[in-house]
């Protein structure tokens, strides 16, 4: 089942939530946030909510742009991003609301909660890690590393699962360098994962045509699918679930 949810930030943004869950499952089951990559709240993002929903959870893509606006134009995803980001407590705040939207959902169990995020969205994720919000599981997939709000010790009550690219250009080793130092200082429970020979948005099947989009004949952001490391992340991510959200 699916539908989309209009909600709004604390500062009177609207935005839209995009809901999904198996039906035929009875009673409450852990709740996963998911975030969407620079391009907004678009497809690939709704169609990792179903994915998870098939898995047996609550899912829940949010929108951090408002009024689930999304494009296919690198200049205006980097326009859209900066904007979002350009606060780090509006930002906090907006994924919060879809936080707390996801918890008022009678299919999930308020307790349980997990967040996973793409690009842009791997960056949110492993900020409100950083900022201790209550999360059993953080999840990044080819997420951007550098943050202005680093962690400190006892601030990440998360495990957190980093999933990167081994030739992605736009995130490159000493970002991941600078990541890990960063955690191991906080004393987080982290883990990073690097998938060889993939390149940024490794686990998005429009990433080979979005490298072009809004370009012309123009070279595009360095991006490239990898179906052996989107299936290897994914499976990651479903152990580490496994392991936070034990069986009843």
């Amino acid at each position: 089942m699916t539908r989309e949810i209009p909600y709004k930030a604390p500062d009177g943004t609207a935005l839209i939530g995009y809901h999904a869950y198996d039906d035929a499952l009875a009673g409450k089951r852990p709740g996963v946030v998911v975030v969407h990559e620079w391009w907004g709240l678009n497809d690939y993002a709704k169609r990792r909510a179903r994915d998870l929903a098939a898995l047996g959870y609550s899912a829940l893509a949010i929108d951090m742009y408002g009024d689930g606006k999304n494009t296919e134009h690198p200049a205006d995803a980097q326009a859209f991003m900066q904007a979002a980001l350009a606060s780090a407590p509006a930002a906090k705040a907006r994924f919060l609301a879809g936080l707390e939207l996801l918890k008022a959902q009678p299919q999930t169990d308020p307790d349980r909660l997990a967040a996973i995020g793409y690009c842009f969205g791997g960056k949110v994720v492993l900020d409100m890690a950083r900022q201790g919000v209550p999360l059993a599981a953080v999840v990044s997939f080819h997420g951007a590393l550098a943050t202005t709000t680093p962690a400190t010790p006892g601030s990440v009550k998360a495990k957190v699962l980093v999933e990167h690219g081994g030739k992605d250009s736009l995130v490159p080793a000493s970002a991941v360098n600078a990541f890990k130092a960063e955690f191991d200082q906080a004393k987080a429970d982290y883990r990073v994962v690097i998938q060889p020979n993939a390149k940024h948005s490794f686990t998005n099947p429009d990433a080979d045509r979005l490298s072009h989009a809004g370009h012309g004949d123009e070279k595009g952001p360095d991006l490239g699918y990898s179906q052996v490391a989107d299936e290897n992340a994914w499976a990651d991510m479903q152990a580490l679930f496994k392991e936070v959200f034990p069986q009843p």
